[in-house]
């Protein structure tokens, strides 16, 4: 028998709040003594959880760094875009529409782990690596509004120029310490995607 729908939204959240709290601690951790001299066990015990539960979470000590919850919003939210929209036009909605459903804090924390990724020789080669898992899912998305395979040269092509005008957007988000929002720096970097590298 199914738990009721109350039951399962109350243990989403008791999730949600648990990963948030990890990743909190972890980040605090890392600042206060440094990414290579925090241990797995620290940050468990930092967070009020037993490092069995940490790994329940995230993988690996990496992982707290470079796992985003709202990864899925940026690969799903293509699909439902209106269908008069051009491939590059529709990804560039979806990134407005899942920027726009991250709160103010939640974005200081991003800010937080991008610069621990950008700045850590594992966790930027790590950071390679997702990103091309990145491409390989909006490929799809963009496959499935066209009624192409996702290994179709268009797919991954899109979602390849629109991958590499985002890389220079955390590059200079990070340096800047978020002094613009994030979602303003990408909107305008896919703009001029959108429109062929114009100035």
């Amino acid at each position: 028998m199914s738990s009721p729908p109350r039951a399962e939204g109350l243990r989403e959240r008791k999730k949600a709040r648990t990963r948030r709290t990890i990743q909190e601690q972890a980040l605090r951790l890392f600042a206060e003594q440094g990414y290579e001299a925090t241990t797995v066990e620290q940050i468990a015990e930092a967070a009020e959880v037993s490092p069995s539960t940490f790994f329940r979470y995230f993988p690996t000590k990496e992982d707290v760094v470079l796992q985003e919850e709202y990864d899925p919003l940026l690969t799903a939210l293509p699909a439902v875009q209106p269908p008069e929209l051009e491939p590059v036009a529709a990804l560039r909605a979806a990134m407005r529409e899942a920027f726009a459903q991250i709160p103010p804090e939640d974005e200081r924390q991003i800010l937080a782990r991008t610069k621990l990724r950008l700045g850590h020789p594992l966790l930027r080669a790590r950071t390679v690596d997702n990103l091309i898992g990145t491409i390989d899912r909006i490929a799809e998305g963009v496959a499935a509004r066209l009624g192409r395979d996702a290994a179709d040269p268009l797919s991954r092509t899109t979602a390849g120029a629109v991958v590499g005008a985002m890389i220079p957007v955390l590059f200079s988000w990070a340096e800047s310490d978020g002094a613009r929002s994030m979602a303003d720096m990408v909107d305008e970097a896919l703009a001029l995607l959108e429109t062929g590298l114009r100035p």
